[in-house]
């Protein structure tokens, strides 16, 4: 019998659409004409899912009796004995009642399968074994139930059913997923947002690697060997020396550009051992490259290149990356084109990158302005003369006649105009006369002598010898104004690269004097005031010529290393005007920062001023009243006239003393002396006593608190005072007719208190602010208190090893989120 086809349905997290999905191909499958039953599904309540039921034959489950409760499973037999087409069969991963006859439902699933019939299934990210501790330690919960990853890879089909992070959230808040008492504990536990997009990159990670493995597998089989770019792969090849970071970093940046790519780095070691290698490079390396997210291989064979293109396309690597040769030219042209040549000619259709590093090419470095053509060049060109002129003179004494002196003259001048190219004036000028005296000796009557019978022949030499001055000296003009060109734009590149370096945040003064050591080929470079160094790059031990430059009145640039040029230190007037305005951009940023902390002492100072002038003279005033009217003489009071005096300066003395009590506590916060008195608490009793503090009851606001929270470790009062606060500013900012919703829950060792309101929130810029002392919403509302309730309340949490954070009410509103640790 053919076996049965297996579909699964990956999701992230529960709700985002597995099972409904499901349902819904069912029904698409019994429209098509098949025969499709439901074997086992779960709704958890949810109408949608429910209502996708519709039409659908659902087979009974078997009720198993443990412990005293009844449990129901999918009935095996009775699915086998109707055998339909397809089977919808939920929850892959979960686990059956004792006494079932297989312990795991996907164990039922493949006697399905065996039986020849097609199974459509659902499972979540968090069951999968080899991803069951990874999503323990994102969302803190254990997962008890999980199926093996070679059964779930045995999927003939595998698809995830994905839904966005907040749409999801969204989708929880609406109650689509879960019961309205269980929505705010699920928000603020294992549905966080950055869970749900942890969790959703590893569904769409996982999925990425089984279609990468069926990839393989498909080109494997039929012995596919080209190139199939379906996910960037780029090979960085090593060659054990020192370079490697370089070239690990470079190709870290080129996977990390596209989604998903990967970093392979290779050694190619030979046979014999003989090549050279750096092994502590190597283990560093190796390390290095973990870190990036990537995997290092080692390989063996003598051919590097050809090892280097068979492993790149046997990983099926987009992209190669390979060091540029620390050969010399002179190696390179003995010993022919090296592995990078070969590589990129052997390489079809993988794009190689060679990098450059600074054991290839050095620094960036200026070139000397010397004026002329180099040392190098124009030996080059007198041993071009030498060698060339008496080639050209046997060559042209062998076909000499009486007609060929005019080309002659014209081949000796080609000789004069190439060895000034290559060489410039002095070179040309050896060439110019020594071609002359050979045109005399050997191509003017008399032959062999030195003398010249004709005036005329004496003119034509003269003016042979001043073309070759004039052609050397134009090539000697022209070496100085590329040579002038090549230091200006190096000059122009070096300021671009340091102001660079300023903008992309880098410390201005490190990446000045760190470029200049590296431009000038210096052993150290440091700033000094006085006997302190401020900054320093290189050892300054080394090199025995200092160069000392002043920089304003800020200090001294030190260059230790070789003398400098008068052209070098034409630019390093430049540098040193910029490292005096860095110093000077330093010293205007500590005094202001210096400054800072004054100037909000002093916006705190005014603002409490402003509070305390407004906030203690109503008080002050309504008990001076009502003290006054007590007192007053000639007046009788009746009894409930005088007990309303009374309450009225009694209450005002109370808002004075809570008052200056909330100006003590902000006082000790700020000064780090807040007392502390850590112990069991239960949170239950602190969230009723902060009801019974505001004179509200629990009918008043929809309560939430988990049962059997264990005791968090708070100071009992502190923590009161900070639920009262924030409890208060909950009801003061809710919508007209809402309620404050108070929920407490634990989560991964810590509980957490929310309040949540549906006013009008705060908007993301303004969160940090209402922490302020003396800040209000809007700062509008003069009648609502001194603006410390928050503050204090942070400031508490805080005191107690907790953190108070802002959320956004699902919905519409804000939420406040104590957290503090669980005993």
């Amino acid at each position: 019998m053919k076996r049965g086809r297996l579909r699964v349905l990956l999701g992230a997290a529960p709700g985002v659409g597995k099972t409904y999905t499901m349902l819904e191909d069912g029904a698409r499958l019994r429209d098509e004409g098949k025969t499709v039953e439901v074997a086992v599904v779960e709704t958890h309540g949810r109408t949608a899912t429910a209502a996708q039921l519709e039409g659908l034959p659902v087979i009974p489950r078997t009720i198993t009796e443990h412990r005293g409760v009844e449990l129901t499973e999918m009935d095996l037999d009775a699915v086998l004995e109707r055998h339909p087409q397809v089977a919808l069969v939920d929850e892959l991963a979960h686990t059956n009642a004792p006494g079932s006859r297989n312990e795991k439902r996907w164990q039922d699933v493949d006697a399905l399968l065996e039986a020849g019939i097609d199974v459509i299934s659902t499972v979540n990210v968090q069951h999968i074994e080899s991803l069951s501790d990874v999503v323990e330690q994102i969302t803190g919960a254990p997962q008890r139930e999980t199926i093996p990853d070679q059964v779930l890879r045995a999927a003939d089909q595998i698809e995830v059913v994905d839904l966005a992070p907040q749409a999801l959230r969204d989708r929880l808040a609406e109650g689509n997923v879960y019961p309205a008492a269980r929505i705010d504990a699920a928000l603020s536990n294992y549905f966080r947002l950055g869970n749900l997009t942890a969790l959703r990159e590893l569904a769409l990670l996982w999925l990425a690697d089984e279609v990468d493995s069926a990839l393989k597998a498909y080109r494997s089989e039929h012995g596919i060997d080209s190139k199939w770019e379906a996910r960037e792969r780029v090979v960085v090849a090593l060659t054990g020396g020192p370079e490697g970071e370089t070239l690990i970093r470079r190709g870290a940046r080129i996977a990390a550009r596209a989604a998903g790519g990967d970093l392979l780095v290779v050694h190619v070691s030979r046979q014999d051992g003989l090549a050279e290698t750096f092994p502590g490079a190597l283990a560093s390396q190796r390390s290095l490259t973990e870190k990036l997210g990537g995997s290092y291989h080692q390989v063996v064979g003598d051919d590097v290149p050809r090892a280097l293109v068979d492993f790149a396309k046997a990983m099926n690597a987009t992209q190669l990356v390979l060091g540029v040769s620390r050969r010399s030219r002179i190696a390179a042209a003995l010993t022919g084109p090296g592995i990078g040549a070969t590589v990129i000619r052997e390489s079809g259709v993988i794009d190689v990158h060679i990098v450059t590093h600074s054991k290839a090419g050095g620094h960036f470095t200026l070139p000397r302005v010397g004026g002329a053509l180099t040392l190098k060049r124009r030996l080059v060109g007198s041993a071009l003369a030498l060698a060339l002129g008496p080639l050209v003179t046997w060559i042209l004494v062998t076909f000499r006649t009486d007609e060929t002196l005019t080309s002659d003259v014209l081949v000796f001048q080609l000789l004069v105009v190439v060895v000034a190219l290559v060489g410039g004036i002095w070179p040309a000028l050896f060439a110019a006369v020594l071609s002359g005296f050979t045109l005399d000796f050997f191509f003017v009557e008399p032959f062999h002598s030195v003398t010249i019978a004709r005036p005329f022949h004496l003119l034509a030499l003269a003016l042979y010898v001043i073309n070759a001055l004039l052609v050397s000296y134009v090539v000697d003009q022209a070496a100085r104004r590329s040579r002038s060109a090549a230091r200006a734009l190096a000059e122009s590149e070096l300021l671009a690269t340091i102001a660079g370096s300023v903008l992309r945040g880098q410390d201005a003064l490190q990446a000045l004097i760190t470029r200049t050591r590296e431009v000038f080929h210096l052993t150290s470079v440091q700033v000094t005031s006085g006997a302190e160094t401020l900054y320093c790059t290189g050892d300054p031990k080394d090199g025995d010529h200092v160069t000392r430059i002043e920089v304003g009145e800020h200090g001294t640039l030190e260059l230790r290393g070789p003398d400098l040029a008068a052209s070098e230190r034409r630019l390093l007037k430049v540098i040193a005007a910029q490292v005096d305005a860095a110093l000077e951009h330093n010293a205007l940023s500590a005094t202001a920062d210096a400054v800072r902390p004054l100037a909000q002492v002093d916006q705190v100072r005014s603002a409490l001023l402003a509070a305390v002038g407004h906030d203690l003279r109503r008080p002050l005033a309504s008990a001076t009243a009502a003290i006054g009217g007590l007192q007053t003489p000639g007046v009788t009071l009746s009894d409930v006239d005088r007990e309303e005096l009374l309450a009225t300066a009694a209450e005002s003395l109370d808002s004075l003393a809570t008052l200056v009590t909330n100006l003590l506590d902000v006082s000790r916060v700020q000064a780090g002396a807040l007392a502390v008195s850590l112990v069991d608490v239960d949170v239950d009793d602190v969230i009723l006593g902060a009801f019974d503090e505001l004179g509200i009851g629990p009918d008043e606001v929809d309560l939430g608190i988990e049962q059997n929270l264990p005791p968090v470790v708070a100071d009992p009062v502190l923590l009161q005072r900070v639920v009262v606060n924030l409890l208060d500013n909950a009801l003061r900012y809710d919508a007209p007719g809402g309620r404050v919703h108070v929920s407490a829950s634990s989560f991964a060792g810590t509980l957490q208190i929310r309040i949540a309101d549906r006013g009008p929130g705060v908007s993301p810029d303004r969160r940090e602010d209402i922490f302020v002392p003396f800040q209000r919403l809007g700062d509008t509302d003069n009648t609502t208190g001194l603006g410390l309730g928050l503050a204090l309340s942070k400031g508490f949490t805080e005191g107690m090893g907790g953190t108070l954070e802002v959320e956004d009410t699902p919905g519409g509103g804000l939420t406040m989120v104590v957290t503090l640790p669980l005993r």
